[in-house]
């Protein structure tokens, strides 16, 4: 215990050393408008290259005398499947840039069709000893380097690696690479190091991106499918949800039904054509009225052999800036239909963000995942559900 407190001061004290260095002379106007200067020029599914001073983790840390996971148990290379995308081999694909409909559509889109053949990146950091053994639950996080804040909350609370009657949970949290080039370098370097204490961060070497949530969807079905075919249930969410692993673990006791996939689902969900809405899709882009079903990616539950067939069908189709609408696309070619599971609360419990219900911990002991929280209010809240707390009634949704 006191050495996990030791090494999580150490780590704080080092954030807080980097993120003064990185922000002193820039003030947060700098920030914000070199950013929206380059979102134009970036190529959001281009791969960046990394910065010489630093290496993978797998030698970052290790001296000649240490050894490796595999080499500790014995494990040769011969015996594990790899990740085989090892190069960046990625150019804009030019001739749909001579097409009239092409241009006329907003830089960020052609700067995604331009790129969106380019499916799969070299792996930065990688820990395929994650799945050995029979693992029950694995809960997957969406974050970014510089949400190490989240990623530290959730490891203390819903992301905590347990066994429960035998039942093994173990958590990853799936990351790209910094959008921000002049501070990549640094903050790879302190995620480094939070994997080193930690060793549970998959990264790819793409840049993280709104367009490129999907990237790091179909990277993680791939992932799965070489190192982890073999897990009962997935949780996939995101890194500003509270989750109640004991209640997902209770709605699955005894399910024996296949294709399982639960979360919460939206109907007939139509394209925006706002374009100064976050979720804008033109309609050379998608032209039907609607979307198929898709559970909102706050958080949802699959079973494992789903995953391992949404992999498979992932790869027949072209991938959608918006990755739990590109989800939903296969699992309707799977002809799989989601659950709606009123435990998952996407948007809040109820979507008046000033509601008093929305900080009530009576409604949060009852569900599965609750959507949204920063890192501060994860704790208080997941303090005040785990204490002696005394409810009139229990919500009985599982």
């Amino acid at each position: 215990m006191k050495k996990t407190i030791y090494k999580s001061a150490c780590l704080s004290f080092v954030l807080v050393i980097m993120v003064t260095v990185l922000q002193r002379g820039m003030t947060p106007s700098h920030f914000i408008q070199g950013q929206q200067q380059k979102e134009l020029h970036q190529e959001p599914v281009k791969a960046q290259k990394r910065d010489g001073s630093f290496s993978k983790t797998g030698n970052f840390w290790k001296s000649k005398k240490e050894k490796t996971h595999l080499e500790a148990e014995g494990v040769t290379e011969n015996q594990v499947k790899s990740w085989d995308v090892t190069t960046i081999n990625c150019t804009a694909n030019q001739n749909i840039s001579k097409l009239d409909w092409f241009k006329g559509l907003e830089p960020n889109f052609r700067q995604f069709l331009l790129y969106r053949h380019c499916r799969y990146f070299p792996m930065l950091i990688n820990h395929p000893e994650k799945c050995r053994g029979d693992i029950y639950l694995l809960i997957v996080v969406k974050s970014i380097i510089t949400q190490h804040d989240r990623r530290e909350a959730i490891r203390r609370t819903w992301g905590q690696e347990k066994e429960v009657d035998g039942k093994k949970i173990r958590t990853l949290f799936l990351l790209g690479t910094a959008a921000k080039e002049e501070e990549r370098a640094n903050y790879q370097k302190l995620l480094d190091y939070e994997n080193h204490i930690y060793g549970d961060i998959l990264q790819w070497d793409f840049l993280d991106s709104f367009f490129n949530l999907t990237l790091k969807e179909v990277h993680f079905l791939k992932w799965l499918n070489i190192y982890c075919d073999s897990v009962r249930f997935i949780f996939k969410g995101d890194d500003d949800v509270f989750v109640s692993p004991n209640n997902i673990l209770e709605f699955l006791d005894n399910k024996k039904e296949e294709d399982l996939f639960v979360g919460d689902v939206l109907y007939k969900a139509r394209p925006i054509r706002k374009k100064e809405n976050k979720y804008y899709i033109p309609s050379a882009l998608y032209n039907k009225n609607s979307y198929p079903p898709y559970a909102g990616g706050g958080g949802f539950l699959m079973d494992g052999p789903l995953a391992i067939k949404l992999h498979k069908t992932s790869e027949t189709l072209e991938l959608y800036p918006i990755d739990d609408v590109f989800l939903g696309m296969c699992l309707e070619v799977l002809k799989v239909a989601p659950v709606r599971h009123e435990g998952f609360k996407t948007f809040g419990i109820v979507k008046n963000k000033n509601s008093k219900m929305n900080k009530e911990p009576c409604f949060y002991r009852s569900m599965m995942v609750v959507h949204k929280l920063l890192p501060l209010e994860l704790l208080q809240m997941w303090n005040l559900v785990h204490s002696n707390l005394t409810c009139s009634r229990k919500l009985n949704v599982l």
